[in-house]
């Protein structure tokens, strides 16, 4: 089977440079990068005015499965997936049961054999049940294909089970990713602590509270050696102990979220619920200080931190409804509109951050454009202007402040060594 793409701007991540190339691709891997080759295979895609990049890399997803299938699937999570240009993703062990050993991982891995394409990679429990007491085994869960550790959803309190963690993980080569919020500052409360807590007389979740834990993990994983990623950083502070523990040659890793660069906390006050996230929404002070982090480096990676909800969930009064909104499809859409039509960005440097960086995290060999490679890749159309419509996912869930809004960037094909798993109709 041969795939030729024609005419289309080929991102090279690694590089940082985008060429008008064609691509042959045979037997799933990419054996030819040139232009003008001849229309000669099984399947030709004119990408005339199209980007061709890496299939993108979400490192942070939840897809509810097992047991809170009614908010997500595997399958209709790997669906949405792939209409958002994304062929690799790594999902959270916060299910139920909870994937804290090697038989859950199995069951993620064989379900994953049945859906759309999309290559899934689990991400187990650091500790049992998610509930920070005792560790995982570690060794069993790399074993069985778990690429990571991490009590997402939960922080992890006791810091000595926290330094435990790290010893073990550095012995698997595996990273652990932090969810950083200390409980005792933010149960229960449901929106950022500021302005908009005042406005509503609720008790807010303070800055604070992701930042010292952030400082904790940062200083644990200087001390222990192993590899320590912070999920969704929403603060400027938080993006300054990186920034400052990365100088200090700390092994440290973070991510941000679409939400965070482009939302503040004010969302909150006209779309309730649906703003609610975790950690919360911030300050447009807190927005500059994530855009600042994006462009120096400090931040390595844009991933979603989808997470799907019912909509009876979601349609509960702020402090009772679940944190969380859905990404998956309109990720690439929103970074694009916020970082590169704005000359924030270019765009080699936004797909590194989709693609070759979180890869590189968990160890996949995803986000290349060389020859030999498996033809993961996402052609999309950088100025197609489009409405986000929640009505038309592919995830079971709707829950997203980003419904009816006009964003550009839109995913016309999405491959996977070298089948066309998505295709924009």
């Amino acid at each position: 089977m041969k795939l030729l793409i024609q005419h289309g701007r080929v991102v090279h991540p690694v590089t940082g440079t985008v060429v008008l190339q064609d691509l042959l691709i045979e037997d799933g891997k990419i054996c030819l990068m040139e232009r003008g080759l001849p229309p000669q295979a099984d399947q030709i895609i004119d990408a005339s005015g199209m980007v061709v990049c890496p299939g993108l890399v979400d490192m942070h997803v939840h897809l509810r499965d097992p047991g809170l299938t009614y908010k997500e699937d595997i399958l209709t999570g790997c669906a949405a997936a792939a209409r958002g240009g994304v062929t690799s993703l790594a999902c959270m062990a916060n299910t139920s049961p909870t994937v804290d050993c090697p038989q859950q991982v199995a069951y993620v891995l064989e379900r994953a054999k049945h859906a759309c394409g999309v290559q899934v990679y689990p991400i187990a429990a650091l500790s049992l049940g998610l509930r920070g007491e005792e560790l995982t085994d570690a060794e069993a869960l790399k074993k069985a294909g778990a690429v990571a550790l991490s009590d997402d959803g939960s922080n992890v309190d006791n810091a000595n089970l926290m330094r435990d963690a790290m010893i073990r993980a550095r012995r698997q080569n595996l990273p652990i990713l932090c969810h950083c919020e200390d409980t005792s500052m933010v149960e229960g409360r449901a929106v950022n602590e500021g302005s908009v807590s005042r406005k509503l007389w609720l008790e807010g979740r303070p800055a604070i509270a992701e930042e010292i834990m952030v400082m904790r993990d940062a200083m644990l994983a200087e001390e222990t050696g192993a590899h320590v990623h912070v999920c969704h950083v929403s603060t400027a502070k938080s993006v300054d102990i990186i920034r400052r523990m990365k100088k200090r040659g700390a092994p440290i890793t973070c991510e941000t979220c679409p939400q965070y660069f482009t939302l503040t906390e004010d969302e909150v006050l006209t779309q309730g619920s649906l703003a609610r996230v975790n950690p919360p929404l911030r300050t447009g002070k807190d927005v500059k200080g994530i855009l600042a982090g994006l462009k120096d480096g400090t931040i390595d990676v844009i991933a979603t931190d989808h997470a799907p909800h019912s909509a009876e969930e979601k349609a509960r009064p702020l402090i009772r409804a679940p944190s969380g909104m859905v990404g998956l499809e309109t990720s690439l859409a929103v970074t694009l509109t916020a970082l590169y039509h704005t000359g924030k960005m270019d765009l080699p440097s936004i797909i590194r951050l989709m693609t070759t960086n979180p890869s590189d995290i968990l160890s996949l060999s995803k986000g290349r454009m060389t020859l030999g490679v498996d033809a993961d890749l996402t052609i999309f159309d950088p100025d197609e202007e489009w409405t986000v419509n929640p009505e038309e996912f592919a995830s079971k869930a709707r829950n997203t402040p980003f419904a009816g809004r006009k964003v550009k960037g839109r995913v016309k094909y999405t491959i996977v060594k070298g089948q066309v798993i998505y295709q924009d109709r």
